[in-house]
């Protein structure tokens, strides 16, 4: 069961390893997968490297439809009597992937069906049937690896939606006896402290920073990182691959330079995780489903574009140096190229073992390393495209240096390490377990 670090900024497990976040966004896998699908995308999800499966219980899209197999999820849409058949094929889903070693993040309900605003809804709820749905929800999955995350890509803007939430989320945590986590997917554009920040239920906080082309990822983190009292928070719904840029197809479509440039941003900035999207997986496009926001392929093929692979670089580079320790430090950074808006960010080592600096364009970067004492520091170049590595050289510490990206990319990784730290190439397995109480 995960938990929240001693330092407030990170997750971790019951042994108090450090838990990397990296989610995929499968929003429609309950209502439109059956058995032979979700084993499928769970294979492939598994092999790409992520440990979180965010999937919706009351989905968004065609809700007054059933499922693959006939089944609906309430009974006379009335939460306080759901469908066993439709919920015995949800603890299947979320059996099969925690038996893949994954955590299911698992919404209740998506947004719409407390405050409606835009979409087909309809409103369900009130703040006693919240608790009983969130109850029933918590007791059913007490044992099973998830974290709850309420909302749906909707503000609080009312009371009586506050007072829902609440409701579900005391519900959860009756039903489950607190065993499990709790956050809130907001709107677009905004931040679970937006609408939240003061709720005792929430234990960590999620952005959606939206589906825009060169959205400041990193500047959304970082204000959230900088709050007090400080929480973990991470960005549960950068732009998606394969999404429309804008929502727009005359600005054409998001690439894995578009997800890369927002996810290494975010992560630097001070994020504990990050989920990727893919705009034809999350509502799992085929023939038998309208198309929404027009996706340009199957899911099937989709689950292998090429951000979806390069996710797990990202994680590698991360868990490859000690994680609670990690802080976001942009003061490193003297000079480094910028081009359209698109900035480099840094992070360290609280203790200054290492650093590493995202620079989206590649090019020359001078970095000050007069706080790291060591008298000898690594220098390597990481691939965010392929998690490889090269150009290793050594340098001196307590000096300003300039290095000069390889020719190629367009975005690289400047990896900096204590020599005398012995942390492994960047990307690579480490040698135990980097056990921390930060």
């Amino acid at each position: 069961m995960l938990q929240i670090s001693n330092n407030k900024r990170f997750l971790i497990d019951e042994g108090g390893r450090p838990f990397f976040y990296l989610g995929d966004t499968a929003w429609e896998l309950f209502h439109r997968l059956g058995p032979s699908d979700v084993e499928f995308y769970l294979t492939t999800r598994s092999q790409q490297g992520f440990n979180v499966v965010q999937a919706v219980a009351l989905a968004e899209h065609e809700f007054d439809k059933p499922n693959y197999n006939g089944d609906y999820p309430l009974e006379d849409n009335d939460p306080e009597r759901p469908g066993e058949a439709y919920f015995q094929n949800v603890d299947f889903v979320v059996s099969r992937i925690n038996a893949f070693g994954m955590v299911a993040g698992l919404l209740p309900t998506w947004g719409d069906k407390w405050n409606k605003k835009w979409g087909t809804g309809p409103e369900l709820f009130t703040p006693g049937n919240a608790y009983s749905f969130g109850k029933f929800l918590g007791a059913r999955y007490r044992h099973a690896d998830v974290i709850w995350i309420l909302g749906g890509d909707r503000a609080v803007e009312t009371k009586d939606q506050r007072a829902i939430l609440d409701a579900m989320a005391r519900g959860l945590g009756e039903g489950d006896l607190g065993s499990h986590l709790i956050s809130f997917h907001p709107q677009g554009g905004r931040s679970s402290r937006d609408d939240l920040d003061d709720a005792p239920w929430l234990n960590f906080h999620m952005w959606q920073t939206g589906h825009g082309r060169g959205v400041n990822t990193a500047s959304c983190i970082a204000r959230d990182y900088n709050c007090v009292p400080p929480a973990p928070v991470m960005d549960a719904e950068p732009c998606y691959e394969d999404h429309p840029a804008g929502f727009d197809v005359s600005n054409g479509y998001i690439s894995d330079y578009d997800v890369r440039r927002a996810v290494y941003g975010g992560i630097f900035a001070g994020g504990f995780g990050v989920t990727y999207g893919c705009h034809s997986v999350w509502q799992f496009t085929g023939a038998q489903f309208a198309p929404i926001n027009n996706p340009v392929r199957l899911w099937q093929d989709a689950l292998h574009l090429p951000a979806a692979s390069q996710m797990q670089h990202l994680r590698r580079l991360v868990e490859s140096r000690p994680m609670l320790t990690r802080i976001p430090d942009d003061s490193l950074l003297v000079s480094a190229p910028s081009r359209d808006g698109l900035q480099g960010h840094a992070c360290r080592d609280q203790d200054c073992r290492y650093a590493m600096v995202y620079l989206p364009v590649g090019g020359d970067v001078t970095v000050d390393l007069q706080q790291f004492a060591a008298t000898r520091m690594r220098i390597s170049w990481y691939s965010p495209r392929t998690g490889t590595s090269q150009n290793v050289r050594h340098v001196a510490g307590s000096r300003v240096h300039s290095f000069i990206a390889p020719g190629y990319g367009p975005d690289w990784v400047l990896c900096i390490d204590d020599d005398a730290a012995g942390f492994p190439m960047p990307g690579q397995p480490v040698p135990g377990d980097f056990i921390q109480t930060a």
